[in-house]
């Protein structure tokens, strides 16, 4: 272990540091590093300021041995990357008639004219191998040396991660003793991470010493992984032997493996089955059915989705009780069943879901706190509900709402048993 290169992430741009973008370039290169074996030891990221570019450079390259930069590639004023490492690696820059064409083409594709800001992204530093780009307008960098790796890219996240993939990672793994690393990830959906840990405690302490866990966790999913070197190829053998114990102390609390997400489960569920499934949403919007239609192929179960946000709508549509809406109002057990019923029946589904409830930031009560939700599942056998008290943050309210309402339909359809105290 103490022989595997080291990186480096480094990020560019005063966007970052304000807070107007998310930095994700940063965390799927690490991810996909860590895949490959290479152990990422920092993240930077710094403005778009030259003496600040240089000096984080600079340490990077005499503590690590790759160093993957990102941003300040644009054909801007304030994208200073090209002029930094230019002068950095005592170079000057020259025009490249291989990225002029590229350029060219890829703006009249586009029906588009190369103007004079683009073509400056055709100048390139004369000693760095140009890594070119077919899915955008600036090309990525690659410079050595003291035997160590700088790699400067397009902060464009798909640019990024199309450069790496066909550049990078082969020339990492062709130039640097990269041990075989396995991993294997475990979704758990529904069971705190605290409470996760002490129900794992015994078995994590008697992992082998070339095992190693993870908890990875989000809202409302803790996701597990392990990883283990395959050095002498017995490394899939390890995994599986623990994944059994693992599974023998979980069981049904594990939903999927390598990267699933909740709506790919269920989608693979329900088409197995060969059932389908319609919402009624209210306090989410179309949010669960937005996540359930984001996988490909959703079609084949997903009947569609009513948005009754307004009480209106309600009525109008899914056939809610005037008198139920006044009495208990929109956010109660008895509107929701109302719901579920009735969009099943409208899409003639095989199931369907039902939420409304007080996402925030305003409209709770001491009866009624922000954060309350109710869900209704109809099902051939009937319809069950459920009362929920989540947060105060809207946007968090409905995402766990949208996990609650798929985790309990895959319980359901699988006929695994919910917790004792589930239901209302």
């Amino acid at each position: 272990m103490k022989n595997l290169p080291q990186a480096e992430i480094l990020n560019i741009g005063d966007e970052i540091l304000i807070g107007q973008i998310v930095n994700t370039n940063a965390v799927w290169i690490a991810q996909e590093l860590n895949k490959r074996g290479v152990p990422v030891k920092r993240m930077t990221t710094v403005g778009d300021n030259k003496a600040d570019m240089v000096k984080a450079i600079d340490q990077a390259i005499q503590h690590h041995d790759i160093l993957i930069i990102t941003g300040g590639l644009g054909p801007t004023k304030d994208d200073l990357t090209k002029e930094v490492l230019t002068e950095y690696f005592q170079t000057q820059l020259v025009f490249n008639h291989e990225v002029f064409e590229l350029l060219d083409n890829f703006f009249k594709k586009r029906g588009r004219i190369l103007n004079e800001a683009n073509k400056t992204q055709c100048y390139v530093p004369k000693n760095c191998t140009i890594l070119m780009n077919y899915w955008g307008t600036a090309p990525g960098m690659l410079f050595k040396k003291e035997g160590k790796i700088i790699v400067s890219l397009p902060g464009v996240p798909l640019e990024m991660k199309e450069l790496m993939n066909k550049y990078v990672f082969p020339y990492i793994e062709t130039h640097y003793p990269l041990p075989p690393i396995l991993h294997r990830s475990y979704l758990t959906e529904g069971i705190p991470e605290s409470e996760l840990m002490m129900k794992l405690a015994e078995w994590e302490n008697n992992l082998p010493t070339s095992v190693k866990l993870a908890y990875l966790p989000s809202a409302g999913q803790v996701t597990l992984r392990l990883s283990t070197l395959n050095e002498n190829g017995n490394g899939r053998a390890i995994i599986q032997e623990q994944e059994e114990k693992l599974k023998s102390i979980l069981e049904d609390e594990i939903i999927g493996y390598d990267g699933d997400t909740l709506e790919q489960v269920i989608q693979r569920i329900f088409i197995e089955k060969r059932l389908t499934l319609g919402t009624a949403e209210s306090c989410t919007g179309g949010y669960i059915a937005h996540k359930i239609t984001s996988v490909p192929g959703s079609s084949a179960y997903f009947m569609g989705s009513v948005v009754s946000y307004h009480n209106r709508v309600k009525q109008e549509v899914l056939k809610g009780k005037e008198d139920t809406l006044k009495t208990v109002g929109a956010v109660s057990k008895e509107t929701v069943i109302q719901m579920a019923e009735h969009v099943r029946a409208i899409l003639q589904t095989d199931y369907a879901i039902a939420v409304s409830g007080i996402a925030g930031p305003d409209g709770g009560t001491p009866e009624k706190p922000v954060g309350t939700v109710w869900v209704a599942w109809a099902t051939p056998q009937g319809t069950l509900t459920k009362k929920y008290r989540f947060g105060n943050d809207r946007l968090t309210n409905i995402h766990r709402t949208y996990q609650a309402s798929l985790g309990v339909l895959r319980k359901l359809v699988l006929n695994i048993p919910v917790r004792e105290n589930f239901w209302e």
